[in-house]
């Protein structure tokens, strides 16, 4: 999408607004699809984006679905998905969770010793699963979205090992796949393959495996000079380890991936009007109508969003601070260099494809903003504004 069409976005639906690119989703899927093996799946972690309309896409373009709810799995199958091009991954959820997805008839996998006991006493071998490893891998870009070390909830320690063969051969659990994520925002594709290392000597545990997941974690740039994950050359590196293995092993595994904000994070622009310009002793503020109720990942994760006047691109650069509409400290760039603001400017803030709208809120009892997807040329609502009712829906009064 080009700058006169956000412009022409705002102008139709308001703002804030997040807009979607489906020819950058589909641009992104294309280059993971040409990057590996033919056998390799794709799985969208659908808990980046998850309006319905993105699924349906993501679905026709031949990617699998990664769901981590029970409800991503019902929206899912709503959308198109058959079961098994769906891959349930909970965390810190009871059994009845994990039986309402095995009547879903999709693919499950537990990442926890109490589930994993659970489901083998009752079910044993009548439902295969996987079985979600923690590597101990310490990667991604924040602490808080790193999910492979020690310290972290998700997944099997692999010093368990043990305890997890015990369970399996005593209750006869079939484990068709092992799975692992180690974070995200990896730039340095070895840690893939050190992931890879310890499944393929995990893999020699499980006589029944079909299908290792390595999850996802693959880096997008969020401004200049940060370099993306060389999926190009992981997928070479990726492909002569499984022939290695396979031939050292006699295992063919099918290879599987989970990408999320991968495929979803460049096509999101998020539209904003500027409310006022507010001078200090010490700072220049551009306040916004929105706020972390909108997009918390600044004030969450501390990322990065390039942040662009819409409305003066040619104006002289200045240094601003841009802070949100919520009471709450709800700054989103601190002293950025963009081209000079005034009131009622429209602003984007690029790459806000993935955890934006899906992290939103009613906080202050401000209201969700509108989603529209830019599909053929044409700007599409797929999901209308919140009206004040809409902060009432699900309230009962009784007083």
């Amino acid at each position: 999408m080009n700058n006169k069409e956000l412009l022409k976005v705002a102008e139709e639906f308001g703002t804030p607004t997040y807009v979607y690119d489906a020819a950058s989703i589909k641009s992104q899927y294309e280059k993971l699809v040409s990057s590996f093996q033919k056998s390799t799946k794709f799985f969208y972690a659908c808990k980046a984006l998850s309006n319905i309309n993105i699924l349906k896409y993501v679905q026709q373009l031949g990617a699998n679905l990664d769901c981590v709810s029970i409800n991503e799995v019902k929206l899912g199958l709503k959308a198109g998905f058959t079961p098994k091009r769906i891959l349930f991954t909970p965390n810190c959820v009871d059994l009845a969770e994990i039986e309402e997805a095995m009547a879903l008839q999709v693919h499950i996998n537990i990442d926890n010793i109490s589930i994993l006991e659970q489901f083998g006493n009752k079910y044993g071998a009548t439902y295969p699963i996987f079985v979600r490893i923690n590597p101990h891998i310490f990667a991604g870009g924040n602490y808080k979205i790193s999910t492979g070390h020690i310290d972290s909830k998700f997944g099997i320690s692999i010093h368990q090992l043990r305890h997890i063969e015990r369970i399996v051969q005593s209750t006869q659990i079939n484990v068709e796949g092992l799975h692992m994520h180690t974070g995200s925002e990896i730039k340095d594709t070895d840690v893939f393959l050190q992931g890879l290392d310890i499944m393929f000597e995990l893999a020699a545990h499980f006589p029944n495996l079909k299908y290792l997941d390595m999850g996802s974690g693959f880096k997008i740039p969020y401004q200049d000079g940060e370099i993306e994950t060389d999926v190009m050359a992981l997928g070479k590196k990726v492909h002569k380890a499984m022939t290695d293995f396979a031939k050292e092993s006699g295992k063919k595994l099918e290879l599987w991936f989970e990408p999320g904000k991968f495929l979803v994070s460049k096509s999101g622009h998020f539209l904003v009007k500027t409310n006022v310009i507010k001078q200090t002793t010490a700072t220049v503020f551009a306040g916004i109508n929105s706020g972390f109720n909108h997009l918390i990942r600044p004030m969450f994760y501390d990322a990065y969003h390039i942040i662009e006047n819409l409305s003066n691109p040619k104006g002289p650069e200045r240094i601003y601070t841009v802070v949100g509409n919520i009471c709450e400290t709800d700054t989103f760039a601190w002293d950025r260099k963009i081209n000079e603001i005034r009131e009622s400017d429209i602003l984007v803030f690029r790459n806000a494809g993935a955890y934006g709208f899906e992290m939103s809120s009613n906080f202050n009892s401000r209201l969700k903003p509108a989603e529209v997807l830019f599909l053929d040329g044409k700007a599409l609502l797929i999901r209308k504004r919140d009206e004040f009712e809409d902060l009432l829906k699900n309230q009962i009064e009784i007083l």
